[in-house]
């Protein structure tokens, strides 16, 4: 099973998309809320290089935001990244 970790906030409409498609093809996730923790979000920034939520990881391969996300499964590589 892969590693999935979301920086997300509550407050996000993508980052609500993002986990209704990996919820969607049953692949559990780690979700890390940054509007709850400053810290966490300062952790996000360092590791994505991005202050927006969703940042997406992959096992360990930062994968981006939602749309990002979404143009992987539009294009058939998401599922791959996920069997690996």
């Amino acid at each position: 099973m892969p590693k999935v970790v979301i920086y997300s906030s509550a407050s996000c409409g993508y980052c609500v998309r993002a986990k209704m498609l990996l919820d969607q093809k049953n692949v559990p996730y780690e979700e890390i809320r940054v509007d709850l923790d400053d810290q966490k979000k300062a952790e996000m920034m360092e590791l994505s290089g991005r202050r927006t939520v969703p940042q997406i990881f992959i096992n360990d391969q930062h994968i981006g935001g939602f749309d990002d996300l979404w143009a992987l499964e539009q294009q058939g590589e998401l599922d791959k990244l996920l069997a690996r």
